[in-house]
Parts: structure tokens; C-alpha cells; sequence
């Protein structure tokens, strides 16, 4: 789906200030995986994010989608047409005064016909749960609902992958619930390819793999488990761990036989009784 070969990003190239945001980072993501990207602010995962759909372009190495090269003009279109994206703001990416109409939009940019794009609406609507509200105005929505929206309005498109850079930021508890359960679901029964960024960690523990970045490289990548179960390594690279995995980290430093890879609150509950 997505390849990514010897890239290297940098900002103000050829300045005095030229930083090298991504070193030489060589990743695969295929279709249908869920991956999650995690990393302390300013490690890289947003500008990787940025270059799936050719946001932004390499200082050198490749991205491929699906075989395409992003630096190829011609078909930057059709890769974003593919892969999809979804920021942490959703009122920067509402653009109606109606629900439907938002869905619609991308859409009728493609030149879809209007039967077409009618159908498209409601089936992605249907598909985040929001399709009893298609006719309500963004503004009046949560946090959640518009995140939702803003996600049925790519899905309208019909992409192949769905890149979400930290949309969950700027929700409260319930909002990022909803739009995890969402993205879950459109994994695990629709098919799509999802890359979440991240740094809630609790997010990254039903993914397929998890990529930790720093200063720009991939250091760590695994199952959920193989990663958060390196405790003592996550925290020499300033991040955290799902709650449940710190608290087995401390039971066991106190004696207790729980694994190490524990990750959700089923899971200590059936271990501590």
C-alpha cells in the first residue's frame, strides 16, 4: 500500500537553520494493516504522516503508494484520492453549513454524479454512526460528531487508507472514544488501511503494529505487546505507557507475577484474581 524508502525531510533547506525533521526512515504499511505511530512531540511522526498523501515532498529517498511516486505531479491526485487525511482540528476541515453537504463536498470535487455522490453520503455517514444528524449544522455537533463527520467526508471518496494525524488532540474522554471506535471499525470491517499518530497510548493498544519514532528514525516497532512491554526503554525516550501496562511495570518491581505486556483493565482484572 504505502513504501517509504530512505526518505530524509528537511526544513529550510539550505539555511542556516536546516533541520533534518525524518533520517533515512524505510517503513512498509500494507492494505488493511492499522498501524499507530507514536513519539514525543517533535520526533518526526507528523511530517511522515504528511508525506503519505505527498503534503509534503522528499529532500531525498521515496514514497510509493500503491507503486505511484509521490514526486510524480501527475498522479499526486490520485494518491491523494487513495490515501486520505484527517487533521487534529475538525473545524479546520468543515466546510458546509450542513452535515451532508460537508460529506458531499469532496465528492463533487472528484465530478462524481450526483446519484452517485448521494449514495456515498449516506453510506459513509451510516458508516461513522452519524447518519441521523446528516442534516444538522457543524457547529451544533461535539467535538467527537465533527471528527466523525470530517471522517465520513473522506470515506465519501473513497480512499484505500486513512492517515489520521492526532485527530483525537483536541477531544474530551468521550469524543476520542467515539472517533477510536470509529477508526476500529472501519479497519476490522470495512477494510481500510488506518495510520494513526498519536501520543495517547491507550489508543495504540488494539493496532496490528506500533512504530515509535525519534529524532526522525524509527527506533522501535512491534505488536502492541512488544512494545509496551519494553517499559524501562519508552521511558529513556520520554513517552509513556498504556495505564495498565505501568501499573503491572510497578506491581512487578513489588513482587508480583503479572506479565509485562498487560495492557487493558480486562486483563489485570483476570491476572489479579
Amino acid at each position: 500500500m504505502i513504501k517509504v524508502e530512505n526518505l530524509v525531510h528537511l526544513y529550510k533547506e539550505g539555511t542556516e537553520q536546516e533541520t533534518r525533521a525524518l533520517d533515512n526512515v524505510n517503513l512498509e504499511i500494507k492494505q488493511g494493516e492499522f498501524v499507530v505511530i507514536i513519539g514525543h512531540n517533535g520526533s518526526g511522526k507528523s511530517t511522515l504522516a504528511k508525506h503519505f498523501n505527498g503534503l509534503l515532498l522528499p529532500s531525498s529517498g521515496r514514497v510509493l503508494v500503491n507503486g505511484q511516486d509521490t514526486k510524480d505531479r501527475d498522479k499526486i491526485w490520485e494518491i491523494r484520492r487513495r490515501v486520505g487525511m484527517v487533521f487534529q482540528n475538525p473545524d479546520n476541515q468543515l466546510v458546509a453549513t450542513i452535515v451532508e453537504e460537508d460529506v458531499a463536498f469532496g465528492p463533487e470535487n472528484l465530478g462524481i454524479e450526483p446519484e452517485e455522490i448521494r449514495r456515498r453520503v449516506d453510506h459513509a455517514l451510516a458508516l461513522v454512526g452519524m447518519a441521523d444528524m446528516k442534516k444538522r449544522q457543524p457547529h451544533h455537533l461535539s467535538g467527537g460528531q465533527k471528527q466523525r463527520v470530517a471522517i465520513a467526508g473522506i470515506i465519501a471518496m473513497k480512499p484505500s487508507c486513512i492517515v489520521l494525524d492526532e485527530p483525537t488532540a483536541m477531544l474530551d474522554p468521550r469524543g476520542r472514544r467515539e472517533v477510536i471506535d470509529t477508526i476500529t471499525s472501519l479497519n476490522r470491517e470495512e477494510g481500510l488501511t488506518i495510520v494513526h499518530i498519536t501520543h495517547y497510548m491507550e489508543e495504540a493498544v488494539n493496532a496490528d503494529r506500533v512504530i515509535v519514532m525519534e529524532r526522525g528514525r524509527i527506533v522501535m516497532e512491534g505488536t502492541p505487546r512488544e512494545i509496551f512491554k519494553e517499559v524501562e526503554k519508552l521511558k529513556k525516550l520520554r513517552m509513556d505507557v498504556p495505564q495498565m501496562t505501568e501499573l503491572a511495570y510497578q506491581l512487578r518491581k513489588e513482587g508480583l507475577s503479572i506479565p509485562a505486556e498487560t495492557l487493558t483493565v480486562d486483563e489485570m482484572v483476570k491476572y489479579l484474581c
